[in-house]
């Protein structure tokens, strides 16, 4: 198993469900986000967009620091992230925000992956 974060990599093996946050089902399936694609799925009650930016998986929170809005029907180019409301583009490897209107990161979240099973931590 691997531990992806958002800009770092733990690395190290482990359950699951070892840390707290982390839900002991899989949010999503691998195979279900090919490179240079999002998906959104839902944690715990939180809206999270999981991109695969050169073959590693990053999440962060499905939701505009700007206005509210959803990111998941923005394009992802790369690292990045646009808006589709208002233009801002984010880092989804570190949730920064790149550009106007938006000034608030994104929240990130931990990846965990475990064979075609990806996990997150929120």
């Amino acid at each position: 198993m691997r531990t992806l974060h958002a800009g770092a990599f733990a690395g190290r093996p482990a359950d699951p469900g070892e840390l707290r946050g982390v839900s002991k089902k899989p949010a999503a399936k691998r195979g279900d986000i090919p490179p240079g694609t999002a998906k959104k799925v839902v944690v715990d009650g939180v809206e999270v967009l999981l991109c695969n930016y050169d073959g590693e998986i990053y999440a962060v929170e499905d939701v505009c620091t700007h206005d509210g809005g959803p990111l998941d029907q923005g394009q992802l180019m790369g690292c990045k992230i646009m808006c589709p409301r208002h233009g801002a583009i984010f880092d989804v490897t570190t949730g920064a925000a790149l550009t106007m209107p938006a000034i608030i990161p994104l929240p990130t979240y931990t990846v965990r992956i475990d064979g075609d099973d990806v996990y997150v931590e929120v």
